[in-house]
């Protein structure tokens, strides 16, 4: 039902049958390759509702990863499975992100060649959706810059965005008090708090992170 193609080798149209809607091939890891093209083949289509996940299984891991899906208006796609490759695959539903990063799959090793599992699961249209949305969101979530008062740090604790406001609020109450104590506060005091708060983020990012904001 499904066939694969990899630069330079032959193609494959016979998996190992694990289920009635699971099918895994077992490819070598050498000669070096990057991308696989799987497809489904000519004549064959998938039941209504349904499509086919592409999952692959690294060399010496224990673990698969979904790499996207292929579906009955989409019978082919492109899937990226070495970092080391360049450019995005282009592929169909899912299949142009660098789901696997391992670089051993483009390495020459001695004695046996060990093997990338890819896997074939037919599954129901609304779980790929799924899944495919949560590696999206996942793909996003990896990509955001830190910028600006440096509020996302990846792998450290922060500070939420109430205790951040706070700090923001009594550095401005701090300063602006310092005018006076009657309840109006010219406007020219608020300009002279944003240009002195602004001039220290620029010298001092993370200055609210280790203080009360003073």
């Amino acid at each position: 039902m499904f066939g694969v193609v990899i630069s330079g080798r032959p193609v494959l149209t016979e998996p190992q049958i694990i289920s009635q809607t699971q099918f895994a091939f077992a490819i070598p890891s050498t000669p070096p390759f990057s991308h696989i093209v799987v497809f489904l083949l000519p004549g064959t289509s998938l039941p209504n509702g349904t499509g086919a996940a592409v999952y692959a299984q690294l060399p010496g891991s224990t673990e698969f990863t979904f790499l996207g899906a292929i579906a009955n208006d989409k019978p082919s796609a492109i899937f990226k499975v070495n970092k080391q490759a360049g450019g995005p695959a282009g592929g169909g539903m899912g299949g142009d992100e660098d789901a696997m990063v391992d670089e051993g799959v483009a390495t020459p090793v001695t004695g046996a060649v060990p093997s990338l599992t890819l896997g074939i699961s037919v599954e129901p249209a609304a779980q790929i959706l799924a899944n495919l949305e949560q590696k999206n969101a996942q793909t996003a979530a990896s990509s955001i810059p830190v910028t600006g008062l440096e509020l996302v740090k990846r792998g450290q604790a922060t500070m939420t965005t109430k205790v951040l406001a706070q700090r923001i609020i009594k550095n401005c109450y701090d300063f602006l008090t310092s005018w006076g104590t009657g309840d109006t506060i010219p406007l020219k005091a608020f300009q002279a708090w944003w240009d002195k708060f602004e001039s220290k983020l620029e010298r001092d990012p993370g200055f609210l992170e280790r203080s009360d904001g003073g």
